[in-house]
């Protein structure tokens, strides 16, 4: 199967007349990265990966130890649909690896694989579809504050919903470089539109999350329009989410799902979302990078703030969709704090780790929160013994630094990396001085 995928890239290469192979990988924040090779190239690539300066990419190597290998992954060659045909392109992602060849603790990508490893050895699958929120503006000038192409609500199909037909032409594009798509709509806010991908193994969703980013920005850019997946761009109005729906799956069959059940949900999905819920408070700063991730995470815009689970309870964190009727293979979890700005082979990784520690170490799942938290007080959530997720990156740091198990799923290169880039990125936060903080304090004291 690796010769026959080979080959097909190499006969793919020359009978398309494909000009540059961009070969894609990504920093430890999730920024795509890539490098370009000649048609030439491309064989060389496959069989030995093409060598590059580490150490001009944030968080991988160390100026002493820069060179690392990029190590194309041939079942994720695609032709790139926006590019001119007369100039052909095609991008394939790559593993990065160290010049002997094993694989380099500064990539996302292997920290991924090393954790599915994982699973993998205790019998499981992990699948992953994410549901994937972002905003349409006009592109936008210097400081000054987004502007919204609509004023849409939900599934909004009026003349208000003018970027419509950027989606189309989104879904159209995704399509064409195989990443199938479910559902597409207007979602709530003004301009904000969701995208929900066909859930597939959690490798190729993280690398179909990648490609989903730059395609939004791609076809935005062409129409002249700006794009963005930052999780909170306006104030008073629902932030954007990559709420993931969640599946294990063992010998071809739905190891969350169990018949006899009330939820239909097996003992090992009740450990899973066990492990979520107990390590939640760790993995936050991974799921929300950002310090506008936390503006997002807040009361009374559908965000979960709560730590709990329910069937039909948008409130929580954790959700269990009613499954389709008479479909076993529908039994998931949805997981809803994530937001598009992650890194999803790092969101993928610290997710997957503290699920399988709930079933390695049979965690009981708590009772169902199948009331409104937002409308219930702080006594009332105390003596229900729900928690809430991080309010800020210095509490989700705070509580990340002190996690073995976010340690471990990492490892210890990315881990220690990750800690210091972000509490940087809070010092600056708290030096600046904001326009509402002149707006209210300036005349007035």
């Amino acid at each position: 199967m690796i010769e026959q995928q080979r080959d097909y890239v190499l006969r793919t290469v020359e009978e398309r007349g494909i000009r540059l192979v961009r070969l894609w990988f990504t920093d430890v924040l999730g920024n795509l990265k890539s490098f370009a090779i000649s048609p030439a190239e491309m064989e060389n690539a496959l069989n030995d990966g093409m060598i590059f300066d580490g150490s001009a990419i944030d968080g991988f190597s160390r100026v002493q130890e820069s060179d690392v290998l990029a190590l194309p992954d041939a079942n994720t060659f695609e032709v790139l649909p926006w590019v001119d045909p007369k100039g052909a392109e095609a991008r394939v992602f790559c593993d990065i690896a160290k010049l002997d060849g094993t694989p380099f603790d500064g990539d996302p990508r292997q920290v991924l694989r090393r954790n599915l490893n994982t699973a993998r050895e205790l019998g499981y699958q992990f699948y992953v579809a994410p549901d994937i929120e972002y905003f349409y503006f006009d592109p936008p000038a210097v400081d000054s504050r987004p502007v919204p192409l609509d004023e849409g609500g939900f599934f909004d199909l009026t003349s208000t919903d003018i970027t419509s037909s950027l989606r189309k032409e989104t879904i159209r594009t995704l399509e064409t470089m195989s990443i199938p798509v479910e559902y597409s709509f207007h979602e709530d806010s003004p301009s904000q539109h969701e995208i929900d991908l066909r859930h597939t193994d959690a490798l190729t969703m993280a690398d179909s999350v990648m490609t989903f980013r730059l395609v939004v920005k791609e076809i935005a850019a062409l129409h002249k329009v700006h794009a963005t997946f930052m999780p909170k761009p306006l104030e008073g109005v629902q932030g954007s989410g990559m709420h993931l729906h969640l599946t294990l799956f063992k010998d071809e069959q739905n190891a969350f799902h169990d018949a006899d059940d009330p939820y239909n949900l097996s003992v090992t999905a009740k450990q899973f979302m066990a492990g979520l819920l107990r390590h939640a408070a760790e993995i936050t700063a991974v799921t929300n990078q950002n310090i506008n991730s936390y503006k997002r995470l807040v009361p009374g815009f559908e965000a979960p703030v709560h730590i709990s689970w329910a069937r039909n309870n948008r409130s929580g964190l954790i959700r269990v969709p009613v499954q389709k009727r008479n479909s076993d293979q529908t039994t998931r979890i949805e997981y809803r704090s994530p937001d598009p700005a992650c890194n999803p082979y790092l969101a993928f990784s610290v997710i997957l780790a503290a699920g399988l520690r709930g079933i390695r170490e049979g965690y009981e799942l708590p009772a169902e929160a199948d009331s409104n938290l937002f409308e219930m007080g702080d006594d009332m959530l105390a003596k229900l013994g729900i928690e809430q997720l991080p309010q800020s990156m210095s509490d989700a740091l705070r509580v990340m630094e002190r996690s073995e198990l976010v340690a471990e799923a990492l490892g210890e290169h990315i881990f220690e990396w990750f800690l210091r880039n972000k509490r940087a990125e809070w010092r600056g936060y708290k030096t600046h001085i904001s326009q509402y903080e002149l707006n209210r304090y300036l005349r007035s004291l």
